[in-house]
């Protein structure tokens, strides 16, 4: 019932920023649920990025990866439906397709990591970062 959509992506050179938006419809809000930002490169996993609690659960939140953490900030506003992720100093290593996603309460932080545990998710949208 709950629908994810990511917008905001596109190219951008290694050092600038940029801004996903993840917007929120249907069943909008979910008491005690988490959401967070994972992207997957070419070849490669999934990845968690960073976490947020979205409605009712506060706990260790945001939470972020550590290659996330002092260069990307997630935030959600819920007047507007919207999950999002800023990003700056931005490195080749940042291309990726970026998905957002939603979970269940989490039992640990560690537990916001897993993609296996998200119940939905978003499309995509792919980053690319020049350098």
């Amino acid at each position: 019932q709950v629908r994810l959509v990511e917008s905001g992506g596109g190219l951008v050179q290694a050092g600038g920023s940029l801004r996903l938006s993840c917007t929120v419809s249907g069943r909008t809000y979910v008491r005690s649920s988490a959401m967070a930002w994972f992207r997957q490169g070419h070849g490669k996993e999934r990845e968690f990025v960073a976490a947020i609690n979205w409605d009712g659960w506060v706990g260790d939140s945001p939470h972020y990866a550590h290659t996330a953490k002092g260069r990307f900030t997630i935030s959600r506003d819920h007047a507007v439906d919207t999950l999002f992720l800023q990003m700056s100093r931005l490195l080749p290593e940042d291309t990726a397709m970026y998905f957002c996603a939603l979970r269940p309460p989490a039992p640990s932080s560690s537990a916001l990591a897993r993609p296996d545990e998200y119940d939905v998710w978003g499309q995509g949208i792919q980053v690319t970062v020049s350098s």
